[in-house]
């Protein structure tokens, strides 16, 4: 596929150390206390009391029936809402069991594979599109299309005087802790960050939108320059750009992007945009709406949670694992071989040593992850064009033969679905998006969805949650500091 090269007709930024603290080189002078001062008898209690107190037996969370990780014993997520963004279906339920099931997954009614079928076979941009219907209750028009994109557009520029201030410290190797940094830093640009009015919730969703691109992007390329001893390139914002080519446009420089990868990443928007209620990000974005706090806090803390390995981090850590598999299995065609080298995955012998296949296996679907299937035909195609088919075929054969030996090594009975992040790591590889931006570019998609259930709990269920949590330890007879031994 031709690498087409932009024609920049505006004037690029070049930023220096005293331009953006991007480029600050400071660290902590002082140590950690268990560092500094060692970890000595009389400290091991501070350290170590956590363990034994903590933990519960599990007895007691089956007597009080407690749904650990908010899940029924069967699996099937604890009914805490209701919605009406979107439906993630699964499983049936039949006679009280669960029941596997065809994955299916719908956004206010629209099923996901005809959302994205219908921008991408009309070479049409599609993220945007998606993002209106989330925030917004229904599919635009062509008016409101252009009106949307135009305000998101509005944004795209980063206040002036922000990057004197851009939180990509030194040693923050995480561009997501750059990006919730940055998140926070905006709430002090905003004249009445603290409103929760709907059309102040509106602005401040599109203004995120407009700018965690640049954020992100800007980010990596900081990061990288400090470590080539380089200053960092910034191009000039570009309004009539969509989120998808905003991102390319940063990393790409003036190699510039084809419109065929601008799309594919637009795909891999579409299917991270929204995913229920349940997971765990937009649960804590719900959470800490749900308290009436700022939409910069919560989206700060929606980040947070993605950053975790169990959630976002997973596509992180499937691409690296493919890459591991790659690297240790001689013949990519033998079964036996892959075969082989998963089983001693399963057994921690190998990769991480957690024993996880990552990409494989969901909290919801059993049969299938319909975005999983429609990634796997996108990046079908881009691996012919990239003469990536072998490493394809690869991860087809990870995805066949995985749930197989899960099933007689580790004696995993429920039924174990491909998840999306089983490809997203390998889609993105194609496009040269650094693995440090994974994560990140999952979020900038996400925004959309945090945004309507954050709308949906503050002028919807408009009640903090607060669950229970039930008492179990024993009373204690104090005694003064000289009695304690």
């Amino acid at each position: 596929m031709p690498r087409i090269p932009l024609i920049r007709e505006r004037i690029r930024t070049f930023l220096t150390d005293r331009e953006t603290s991007a480029f600050d080189r400071v660290t902590d002078n002082y140590p950690m206390p268990s560092v500094a001062m060692g970890i000595p008898t009389q400290a091991q209690q501070l350290y170590d009391g956590m363990n034994h107190v903590d933990a519960v037996p599990t007895e007691l969370y089956e007597r009080y029936d407690v749904k650990r990780g908010l899940r029924n014993a069967d699996g099937s997520g604890v009914l805490v809402g209701l919605t009406t963004i979107s439906g993630v279906h699964g499983y049936k339920r039949e006679g009280g069991r669960v029941v596997p099931d065809k994955g299916a997954l719908t956004l206010r009614g629209y099923k996901m594979e005809d959302l994205v079928e219908g921008s991408y076979t009309n070479n049409r941009f599609g993220y945007e599109e998606v993002a209106y219907l989330l925030i917004s209750g229904a599919l635009p028009t062509a008016s409101q299309l252009a009106d949307f994109n135009a305000r998101i557009a509005s944004r795209r520029q980063l206040p002036e005087g922000y990057f004197a201030r851009f939180p990509r410290t030194t040693h923050s190797h995480s561009i997501m802790n750059v990006l919730q940094r940055a998140t926070l830093l905006l709430y002090a640009f905003d004249p009445t960050p603290d409103d929760t009015s709907p059309v102040h919730e509106v602005d401040v969703a599109l203004s995120l939108l407009g700018r965690w691109p640049r954020v992100a992007s800007v980010a990596y390329a900081a990061y990288r320059a400090t470590q080539e001893d380089r200053r960092t390139v910034v191009p000039p914002a570009r309004e009539e750009y969509s989120v998808a080519e905003s991102i390319l446009d940063v990393l790409r420089g003036d190699e510039g992007f084809t419109r065929d990868e601008a799309l594919l990443l637009d795909v891999m928007l579409m299917l991270h945009a929204e995913h229920g209620g349940g997971n765990n990000s937009t649960f804590a974005t719900r959470v800490l709406s749900s308290s009436g706090t700022d939409a910069y806090s919560a989206y700060a803390a929606a980040l947070g949670s993605l950053k975790g390995p169990k959630h976002g981090g997973a596509n992180y850590k499937a691409g690296e694992m493919i890459e591991d598999i790659a690297s240790h299995v001689q013949n990519w065609e033998s079964d036996d071989e892959v075969a082989d080298y998963l089983t001693r995955i399963l057994k921690r012998e190998a990769y991480d040593h957690t024993g996880l296949i990552y990409g494989l296996g969901h909290a919801v679907y059993t049969v299938t992850d319909p975005r999983a299937e429609i990634v796997k035909r996108y990046a079908g195609r881009l691996a012919d064009e990239c003469g990536q088919r072998e490493k394809f075929e690869l991860i087809k054969r990870i995805e066949t033969l995985g749930p197989l030996l899960m099933r007689d090594v580790r004696g995993i009975k429920k039924p174990i679905s491909t998840n999306i992040d089983m490809y997203t790591g390998f889609v993105y590889s194609m496009l040269r998006i650094p693995q440090e931006l994974f994560t990140p570019i999952f979020a900038i998609a996400r925004m959309a969805g945090w945004a309507a259930h954050r709308m949906e709990e503050l002028y919807g269920a408009a009640r903090i949650i607060r669950p229970a949590y039930n008492s179990c330890m024993d009373s204690r007879t104090y005694k003064s500091l000289n009695e304690r031994v």
